[in-house]
């Protein structure tokens, strides 16, 4: 199981970070708001999509869902939604 904010090495070249969130809201254009908890009453905010594998499987993701979502170094901002939990 991965930690939250644990660095992957993918092909020894490129760098992913994943955390574990919750989606807090469906936008149009298959975006979602990610919610990431970091203490008992702080929390942060990204945008996501989900990711090509789980559009071609036809996963539903609806707010309140837990979401596994990798980000690139470069913008912590904006995510990959890559994994729905159970």
């Amino acid at each position: 199981m991965l930690q939250s904010g644990a660095l992957l090495n993918v092909s020894n070249t490129k760098k992913v970070i994943s955390k574990e969130g919750t989606v807090k809201e469906a936008l149009m254009g298959g975006m979602f708001k990610i919610e990431f908890k970091t203490d008992e009453e702080e929390s942060e905010f990204a945008l996501a999509a989900l990711s090509g594998k789980m559009r071609k499987a036809h996963i539903r993701v609806l707010p309140g869902d837990k979401v596994k979502v990798e980000f690139s170094p470069h913008d912590l901002t904006r995510g990959r939604i890559v994994y729905r939990l159970r």
